[in-house]
């Protein structure tokens, strides 16, 4: 009995310690980020808000996150839906949703740009050589304005909602489709009457992610709206960081709404969801849709990958072999003289190195963090405070954006105790902080699937904690692990918002390289950059692949 009560003594110093950790880590720099706000009578406030041009910046951040939000919706049910249909023969297809998420943003962003822009862009100057806009000297399309940028927004978003819906769906018993038929409902009236409705939590979280994920686009905005003017609440953060003198307190203003929007979606994601038990759908079939296979569903998950993936990687390749950013091309002028360039330039390959490493520093401390927090939330009911504590703290990076971590860490790690501006570590430690959510969610969620039997077992025969987790709770983790390492590799070695807040001159990585290129108008060095991005984020999955198998992609 002493030796019970002593175990869990120490189960609650180590959680508790745990947890006052991850809080400080987590909620200390959103915590002084916002009471900066309300210092010397909310000047920050009203030095943002105070301003004439603060409702159109209001309703533009807004307005791009429903309309992303919209099609990302749409286009990710429906590529659920497809992949769901594909031929036996052309079942790879399914992972080709997945890929633009492996695309690092910067690039993808970038390869618009070279594809769009009203002048050089390569698919304006083809269009121009059609009937219609042949009398045109630029354009037709300006992907500087905000529909394109809401459009490319939305492309972006569209892979994370397809991870959730498609999981979803692999969930819904055919029985339930196979009833409906038989009770005369036509392809159409099964899946708006039957598949949407039981998607709703798989919607409804989808949908909450990537709402969230459209408030704090930076990306975008800030690489394409500042041409036409345009202002959401994250450039607002930016500009106020990057101005002399620096204005944290109005920086910390304007990240206060998306504060309030974060914690408001996940409580109405609780109510909407409700009772989940009405959502269980299991049954003794798998889903089948509606109709069968068809390939009109391959064509539609090609067309999309064409578009997301393919294109703007193109734009991208063709001016990083070019000598210059020209709308007329020639096989003639085709060189690698940019990727030479790029080897030579001074912080170009240090910043691939500190990506990497801080990368992998933050990866290789997130998987037994996360670990540790799942553990306690799945299998230490006795420690309801702690473990309830814990869940709310891992899942706040969540509903924030990158960019308001950045300034938070900018603001707390410039000053005393720990001043670590212009080392690797800050870097690594918001790192940590954006994936603890994934790390822990993704091992929750094997944790539970595992059940307590195999670790009941394992201490009946006279297994220590520790001993049972190396060699019972560990192996059985290791396809949800690798596939959390997968994921947090790819997020990380393309996260830009929060790196483009703590980089400082002699602590860069390869988003805030790109990024002062772009600014400097080196344009032919960033397609070259955006190339190494992608091929490094490639790199990372296919060793997780040669290590988990070919399923890696498929857990994320």
């Amino acid at each position: 009995m002493l030796g019970v009560d002593l175990q869990r003594w120490r189960s609650r110093l180590f959680y508790g310690a745990l947890v006052v950790a991850l809080g400080y880590l987590i909620v200390m720099p959103v915590w002084r980020l916002q009471t900066l706000a309300f210092e010397n009578d909310a000047a920050g406030y009203e030095s943002q808000f105070g301003r004439p041009d603060i409702g159109e910046t209001l309703r533009t951040t807004v307005g791009l996150a429903i309309a992303s939000l919209v099609i990302a919706m749409v286009l990710g049910t429906l590529l659920a839906y497809a992949t769901s249909r594909l031929p036996r023969r052309v079942g790879f297809l399914r992972i080709i949703p997945v890929l633009p998420i492996v695309m690092p943003s910067v690039a993808n962003v970038v390869g618009w740009a070279f594809l769009l822009s009203p002048g050089p862009g390569y698919l304006n100057a083809l269009m121009r050589q059609l009937p219609w806009w042949d009398h045109l000297d630029s354009g037709p399309v300006n992907v500087y304005s905000s529909t394109w940028i809401i459009i490319i927004t939305g492309f972006g978003l569209t892979s994370f909602v397809y991870l959730f819906v498609s999981a979803g769906m692999q969930n819904i018993s055919s029985e339930h489709l196979e009833a409906a038929q038989s009770s005369g409902s036509s392809q159409l009236g099964v899946f708006f009457k039957v598949v949407l409705p039981l998607l709703r939590p798989s919607l409804v979280y989808g949908g909450g992610v990537a709402l969230l994920l459209g408030l704090g686009q930076f990306t975008g905005p800030l690489l394409l709206g500042q041409n036409e003017g345009m202002k959401v609440l994250t450039t607002e953060m930016y500009r106020r960081t990057s101005e002399s003198p620096v204005n944290y307190a109005a920086a910390a203003a304007a990240a206060s709404p998306l504060v309030i929007v974060g914690i408001l979606v996940v409580l109405s994601q609780r109510f909407l969801l409700g009772n989940q038990a009405r959502f269980v759908t299991h049954g003794g079939k798998s889903f089948a849709p509606a109709g069968g296979r068809s390939y009109w569903a391959a064509f539609f998950v090609g067309l999309y990958g064409f578009v997301a993936l393919v294109l703007p990687l193109l734009g991208v390749l063709i001016v990083s072999l070019s000598p210059y950013w020209s709308e007329n091309l020639s096989w003639d002028l085709f060189t690698l003289q940019n990727y030479r360039e790029m080897v030579r330039t001074p912080g170009v390959m240090e910043s691939v190195s500190t990506s990497v490493v801080t990368s992998l520093a933050a990866v290789a401390i997130c998987v037994p963090v996360g670990l540790a927090v799942a553990t306690l939330v799945v299998r230490n009911r006795h420690l309801t405070v702690v473990r309830t504590i814990a869940d709310v703290i891992t899942a706040l990076p969540l509903g924030l954006p990158a960019v308001i971590f950045g300034v938070g860490f900018l603001l707390t790690y410039t000053q005393p105790p720990f001043i670590l501006y212009g080392t690797k570590w800050v870097i690594i430690l918001v790192y940590i902080v954006l994936m603890i959510p994934f790390a822990t969610r993704m091992q929750m969620t094997a944790l539970i699937s595992m059940g307590n039997t195999y670790s009941e077992a394992s201490a009946v025969s006279g297994a220590s904690p520790l001993v049972t987790s190396l060699r019972v709770t560990l192996p059985m983790l290791k396809p949800a692990v690798l596939s959390a390492v997968a994921l947090m590799f790819i997020l990380l070695t393309h996260e830009f918002a929060a790196s483009l807040m703590v980089r400082s001159a002699t602590t860069q990585v390869m988003g805030t390289v790109l990024y002062d290129h772009w600014s400097n108008g080196s344009y032919t060095l960033v397609a070259a950059m955006a190339i190494l991005m992608s091929a490094v984020t490639a790199a990372g999955v296919m060793v997780a692949m040669l290590v988990g198998g070919r399923n890696v992609l498929d857990n994320l």
